[in-house]
């Protein structure tokens, strides 16, 4: 557990550590805006038929003769008459013009722009009978985050951090800008895949990497500066949404960014950590030496020699050879029980919170307005969880966060329909522990899982999430059964799953594990310290009893 000593000796959180974590977390706020984007650019306005091609539509209540009515007095969005309703039907129903006979919009809709100018709703018309489109297109793309987690997890641990954050920059650059000029609706939901798939590799290297590089004291505070990061990237949504509220030039505006990342992203220094891990113990020296000379540290740099990484690192060097392959995470009984515990943690987490962010419709309010809220409320969550997480440990931060989410939740769900500013405040309250709740466990698996094995463990939860995200729209469905069975749903889920974090360790204030052994050494040392304890136990209870004797 030595290379804590060697960052140290670097230059600890100096500039080289200031200006990459500047650097890599930049593009995380886009990120954010690719991932709730379908708000704004599948928005789906008020919509009615359209009258036949031959109607003449200047005149007077002539669109209103081929539109019936609903409950509610409003046209209705997927019928429209067979032949014009004009004037009140006659007593005896024969005439043609008083069948009032309905039929499918054969003619297309007539949508209202005002809010939304263009949306892939309108262009591809998914209403109707082809509503459930809109929903794949978001399905496909947390597909592609699902196989880009499992993917680029891997390949993060088998190829380097840094080759694949600048593959995964391009790729995103590439596919995002292509999706903008999606000539129809199957090319668009395939660039939104591949999106989805690189996305999720810059989310899980961008913190692997910013972590492997901070020494121990300073990594909730990377975490934290991540989190924030993710958050003000939902205001930036908003103000760029309501700004270009077409979805062809907002779909480019958040894409081509990620073609500056690509190109400043060759300077990014690769993990020394991941190279010692891999055993190119020359490339360790050469990374650690370039980061000393940054930080100003030149002869602490050049003190260090093969002999001395070989001195400090022998237990890495020796028992971390091989890259340990993800069936580890189930062969290995101490990694088993992190896999499993921590994959409740990430689903129960996506689930709610998507279940939560992506119906912004449903408030009855500004779309825009929620959309802020929503963000806002991020800050004082994750200032207190930061605050949680350095003070009483990331596992207390972790329940916390899980548990408080799900109780609102749930009584959101009995709360009457019509109490709308409480049934909000409840739900921006739960989406607020939920984005804490992201914020540790992100911070929470880099430091379970030993270097070897870390960017597949992440890949693996970051799996786990995005199944979450893809059932939980699903959910949404029962809302025809009873209309609060899904929040009872999302807040049950995560209650549950917050009690897994009293299976796993604390690691405020521990090293990083390097390699399995690691792992196995610290859950032996946590039972032999749980024996000693019961040892001591033992005569102070004797004691007691001698004492109670006199």
């Amino acid at each position: 557990m030595a290379f804590n000593d060697l960052l140290l000796q670097v230059g600890g959180a100096g500039r080289f550590q200031q200006i990459q974590v500047t650097l890599v977390v930049l593009p995380l706020l886009l990120m954010a805006s690719h991932n709730t984007l379908q708000n704004f650019t599948a928005a789906v306005p008020t919509h009615h038929c359209r009258p036949p091609a031959d109607t003449n539509l200047s005149k007077d209540g002539e669109l209103d003769a081929w539109l019936p009515r609903d409950g509610q007095g409003r046209p209705e969005s997927c019928l429209r008459f067979t032949s014009p309703q004009r004037g009140p039907p006659f007593p005896n129903g024969t005439e043609t013009n008083s069948t009032g006979a309905t039929e499918p919009c054969t003619h297309g809709w007539i949508y209202d722009n005002s809010t939304f100018p263009s949306t892939i709703v309108m262009e591809w018309d998914l209403v109707c009978s082809r509503r459930a489109l809109r929903q794949l297109a978001q399905s496909l793309y947390m597909v592609g985050v699902l196989l880009g987690a499992m993917i680029f997890g891997h390949l993060a641990d088998r190829l380097g951090r840094r080759k694949v954050l600048i593959l995964n920059y391009l790729q995103t650059a590439v596919s995002g800008t292509c999706a903008a000029f999606a000539p129809n609706f199957p090319v668009y939901c395939a660039f939104r895949l591949l999106s989805g798939m690189s996305l999720a590799g810059i989310s899980l290297n961008c913190m692997t990497l910013n972590v492997e590089w901070t020494p121990t004291h300073t990594r909730a505070c990377v975490g934290t500066l991540i989190g924030y990061v993710y958050s003000l990237g939902q205001f930036l949504l908003a103000g760029v949404a309501y700004a270009v509220p077409h979805w062809r030039y907002l779909q480019l505006l958040v894409s081509v960014p990620f073609f500056a990342f690509f190109i400043y992203s060759w300077f990014f220094i690769e993990s020394a950590r991941w190279y010692s891990s891999s055993g190119r113990l020359d490339l360790t020296l050469k990374a650690l030496q370039r980061v000393a000379w940054i930080n100003g540290k030149r002869e602490e740099g050049a003190s260090l020699s093969m002999e001395v990484l070989r001195a400090s690192l022998q237990k890495e060097l020796t028992l971390g050879k091989g890259q340990a392959s993800a069936m580890e995470l189930l062969r290995c009984p101490a990694l088993r029980r992190l896999f499993l515990c921590l994959s409740m943690l990430w689903f129960a987490t996506s689930f709610a919170y998507y279940g939560l962010v992506m119906d912004l419709q449903g408030f009855g309010v500004s779309i825009y307005l929620i959309q802020v809220i929503f963000g806002a409320v991020d800050l004082p969550a994750k200032l207190v969880g930061f605050l949680v997480i350095n003070s009483m440990g990331r596992r207390p931060a972790q329940m916390a966060s899980l548990l408080l989410a799900g109780i609102c939740i749930l009584i959101n769900g009995v709360v009457p329909q019509d109490q709308s500013i409480v049934r909000t405040s409840l739900a921006v309250l739960g989406k607020g522990c939920l984005a804490a709740s992201f914020n540790c466990i992100f911070l929470y698996t880099g430091e379970l899982y030993p270097t070897v094995i870390r960017q597949t463990g992440l890949g693996m939860g970051s799996t786990l999430a995005r199944v979450g995200s893809i059932v939980s729209p699903l959910v949404s469905m029962t809302a025809e059964i009873y209309p609060s069975v899904p929040l009872f749903i999302y807040g049950a889920v995560p209650v549950a799953a917050s009690a897994a974090t009293a299976l796993l360790p604390e690691t405020l204030g521990q090293p990083l594990p390097d390699t399995v052994q690691d792992v196995e050494n610290r859950r032996r040392g946590k039972r032999r310290q749980q024996r000693q304890e019961r040892k001591q136990m033992v005569p102070l209870q004797a004691s007691a009893q001698a004492k109670d004797g006199l």
